[in-house]
């Protein structure tokens, strides 16, 4: 297959890329971004693009398999709207554009709690892109919603850090387990199982199911 994605340079968007271009199922793995992933395989082709401005790039969205990883915090962008215009316009854009040149599966990650009607900004922002991503052609759409990240990380986040400790220290007394720190590794394998799963229609797997599905043969 040829795996098209776009957020490559983030903490998941890394170790997909890697495990996709170990990965003998898929022949070609396309990255689309605004900075170079300094990482030489020769089943990696990459584009530098504006998303501003897709008539430039949405003719060479074409292949299999989209994988949605992008992502920024407020922090980052500077601003509410900043952030909304990559994690919700951006990714609603390429989407869009992989829907309309006939790519069949989409894998997105989201968020626990994503709902068009929430008061939290974040949640209600991922909510909306769950909800108009599912109006498109798609034959399988596979919405992962982990719990909190952890890895290597260019950027240091205090606050991530901080919620990590507390998880796992909750978790030595078996209290919500099923939202303890997922390794973006982890959450990189449960996006190429569901991509791999031959089903049809639209799924969700809550932070629990994320690991369950990281570690399932439906992909082999």
């Amino acid at each position: 297959m040829k795996a098209l994605v776009i957020g490559a340079t983030g903490l998941v968007g890394r170790e997909l890329i890697q495990l996709l271009a170990e990965d003998q199922r898929f022949s070609q793995v396309i990255v689309f971004g605004r900075r170079p992933l300094q990482i030489a395989h020769s089943k990696i082709e990459e584009h530098l693009i504006d998303f501003e401005n897709p008539a430039q790039w949405r003719h060479l969205v074409k292949g299999d398999v989209f994988f949605s990883t992008l992502g920024t915090t407020i922090k980052q962008a500077g601003s509410k709207e900043a952030q909304y215009k990559v994690d919700y316009t951006y990714q609603y854009e390429f989407a869009k554009a992989a829907s309309d040149n006939h790519i069949p599966i989409y894998i997105l990650v989201s968020a626990p709690s994503a709902r068009p009607d929430s008061r939290i900004f974040y949640t209600k922002m991922k909510g909306e892109l769950e909800r108009d991503v599912k109006k498109l052609n798609f034959s399988l759409i596979q919405i992962i919603r982990p719990g909190l990240l952890h890895g290597i990380r260019k950027d240091v986040r205090m606050g991530e850090k901080l919620m990590y400790y507390v998880l796992n220290t909750i978790n030595l007394f078996g209290i919500l387990k099923q939202y303890r720190p997922i390794h973006g590794k982890t959450v990189a394998n449960a996006m190429i199982n569901a991509a791999c799963s031959g089903s049809k229609g639209v799924h969700h797997y809550e932070p629990g199911e994320v690991f369950s599905l990281a570690s399932s043969d439906s992909g082999q």
